[in-house]
């Protein structure tokens, strides 16, 4: 049931508004993507079984997961995790993998669960249950700043030129939503952001959270904000990142379940999300 309330709601905001470059983290607070119904309130599930969780994750991902200076395993999906499992009272651990043997560890029962930004999906829950997304991927508009409307609908973009990567879902998007636009398709994502600063288009789209982490970067140099959005159809962009665990250990996936709406509702999340993005991709 909480699966399904989590699925109905999608992710909720406090703010029609949306945080741009240069925002103090306190005006982007209330922009902070709510996965669970604030209202929600659930009995802590009998933890009895749980002593420890071994974590898997990714150090090769910035800012979700990377080594900091001094070679410590940190970002966010490493702090998050730490905060789950203070919140269930268990003592954790998290190790680094490569990437396409997480799931591997799982299946073969190496790790109790993996918080490496994976993707939910019918490929990876053939291999692995997940827990409720802990966020989603939505697209965005990206703009020159003082280059486009704040209001990025199908009327007030009709005529105008967007940048888009070709053969991708953000293509396939406006393509389907957005018929008036005129598409100008770079073949990847560092090409279409290069073509946005040097104003070879003023409006791109592309996935919000690539564009938060450049917003946010010196490659960016203040040259762009966000327009507009989030577009979250799960069609195009996907149904978000979960936490995966063994396909048998059903009990592990609602301790953690728990665990992710607790934390949400005290405001870790809140507070784990405006470190790590301070330009939000919502």
């Amino acid at each position: 049931m909480l699966a399904a309330l989590w699925i109905a709601l999608g992710p909720l905001v406090a703010s029609p508004a949306f945080a741009q470059g240069g925002q103090k983290p306190a005006a982007a607070a209330a922009r902070v993507p709510l996965f669970v119904d604030p209202q929600l309130r659930l009995d802590r599930p009998d933890l009895s079984f749980l002593t420890a969780l071994r974590f898997a994750t990714d150090d090769e991902y910035p800012p979700f997961g990377f080594l900091a200076p001094d070679g410590a395993l940190t970002g966010f999906n490493v702090e998050l995790a730490r905060a789950l499992c203070r919140e269930l009272q268990v003592n954790c651990t998290i190790q680094a993998r490569r990437f396409g043997t997480i799931l591997d560890a799982i299946e073969k029962g190496e790790v109790d669960a993996a918080i490496a930004s994976i993707r939910i999906s019918r490929e990876t829950r053939a291999r692995a249950a997940f827990t409720l997304p802990y966020y989603r991927t939505p697209a965005r508009f990206a703009a020159l700043r003082n280059a486009a409307p704040e209001n990025m609908r199908p009327a007030t973009l009709e005529g105008r030129t967007v940048g888009v990567q070709a053969g991708s879902a953000h293509e396939a998007y406006l393509q389907a939503f957005f018929p008036g636009l005129k598409l100008q398709t770079y073949p990847a994502l560092p090409a279409l952001l290069a073509g946005l600063k040097k104003n070879e288009v003023s409006i791109i789209f592309a996935d919000g959270v690539s564009l938060a982490v450049w917003l946010n970067g010196a490659d960016a140099d203040g040259c762009c904000v966000f327009r507009d959005g989030p577009f979250t159809e799960s069609r195009y962009f996907g149904e978000g990142a979960g936490i995966a665990v063994n396909q048998r250990n059903t009990a592990l996936r609602e301790a953690l379940n728990y665990a992710l709406t607790q934390v949400s509702l005290k405001g870790v999340y809140a507070d784990l999300y405006l470190k790590y993005f301070p330009v939000g991709f919502y």
